[in-house]
């Protein structure tokens, strides 16, 4: 259990888990993570017979992190110290964890949500959309995915390596867990109204949003790669129809002004996807995320060499164009020329100018990043 000033509620807590400890002769320990409680909480938790752990540095992964490295068991049951969650019925989450399970979720709306005890914002959009994209994003099966109540194999979560130390650290041990495939499954828990007095540390949506924020950065496919590659086929799309000449939709004509528009659609597409693979690389680097088989095999035969010549090759095109354009102008006497005739060779130079020269940076970069990650 975590617990910063949980005084009003801790011992509580620790005696229902005792307790049925106790009830189902489970051989086991009640272990509090002190995040430095300036209220008594650890001398009442120790008096309810828990054994505590004081964490130095603060947030909600720091304590867990600590509390989970100090558990002498084989399996860790997590909740919180408020008495929301209901410690005397835990038995689902251990019978799941025998039957080989290493991460059992409870899921609060399948068990019951008392009146009070979650935010409205949070019962119809917060928790909601946030394992939909957790889902969406990582194939995860967890429909509630923001479950403080949880069991798992102690061992299979240390070697996940989790590091972040706020709140996001539920969501890391979720995500890591599903891209380590290891085996979920969820069981109905409640969920009933904290028994504290003062407001609880949650804040909606300053927590909301660092929740989303953290599966997004975990998610370099959705973040980058995917509306990348959209903006991509959207500009190209634009090429396609509008670089053979003037385009008439109804009353409207797209000419070279839309030509620049998907100009930039590919720009901005293709820099997207890049950022997607050098995010991706650098968090399986620094342990992030896991090794992708997929990205493996793609550099097998994406290499710095073919990187270089792809950009090369793509810098020397674009550089023809331009020259071809200036040639252009030379004929005219550098005086003034048809917009509509020479921008429609000169964008797509400069287009793929912009496009050779990324890709040989880029190529450099994942190289370096390459030679730290083999």
């Amino acid at each position: 259990m975590p617990c910063l000033n949980e005084a009003e509620t801790v011992a509580v807590c620790v005696r229902k888990a005792r307790a049925w400890l106790e009830e189902n002769g489970v051989s086991g320990e009640v272990v509090v993570a002190d995040n430095g409680s300036t209220d008594g909480s650890r001398e009442l938790a120790a008096g309810a017979g828990a054994a505590v752990v004081p964490v130095a540095l603060r947030g909600y992964g720091a304590a867990l992190a600590e509390g989970i490295a100090a558990a002498k068991g084989r399996f860790v049951i997590m909740g919180d110290a408020d008495d929301s969650y209901d410690f005397s019925n835990l038995s689902p989450f251990l019978a799941k964890l025998r039957d080989g399970y290493q991460l059992v979720m409870g899921n609060r709306f399948a068990g019951g949500i008392a009146k009070g005890a979650m935010p409205r914002l949070n019962y119809y959009l917060g928790n909601p959309v946030l394992s939909f994209a957790g889902r969406a994003f990582f194939r995860s099966p967890c429909r509630d995915f923001h479950c403080g109540l949880r069991g798992f194999d102690r061992g299979a979560i240390i070697s996940l390596g989790l590091q972040t130390t706020g709140m996001e650290f539920a969501s890391e041990m979720v995500v890591k867990a599903t891209l380590a495939r290891l085996r979920i499954v969820e069981v109905p828990t409640t969920l009933r109204p904290d028994g504290r007095s003062r407001a609880p540390h949650l804040r909606p949506w300053r927590d909301g949003w660092r929740h989303l924020r953290f599966l997004l950065l975990y998610s370099p496919r959705w973040l980058f790669l995917l509306p990348g590659l959209g903006l991509m086929l959207a500009g190209a799309a634009v090429f396609a129809a509008v670089l053979p000449g003037p385009l008439r939709i109804f009353s409207a004509t797209l000419d070279i002004h839309t030509l620049l528009a998907g100009a930039g659609f590919i720009v901005i597409g293709y820099q997207a996807v890049v950022f997607g693979m050098l995010t991706k690389v650098f968090a399986i680097t620094e342990g992030l995320l896991p090794e992708d088989p997929q990205l493996s095999r793609l550099f097998r035969h994406v290499t710095l060499e073919t990187g270089l010549v792809a950009g090369v090759i793509l810098a020397a095109a674009g550089v023809g164009g331009c020259v071809t354009a200036l040639w252009l102008w030379r004929d005219a006497g550098f005086g003034m020329l048809q917009a509509t005739r020479t921008m429609r060779l000169f964008i797509p130079a400069v287009t793929a100018c912009i496009l050779g020269s990324q890709t040989v940076m880029a190529s450099f970069f994942l190289s370096i990043l390459g030679l730290r990650r083999r």
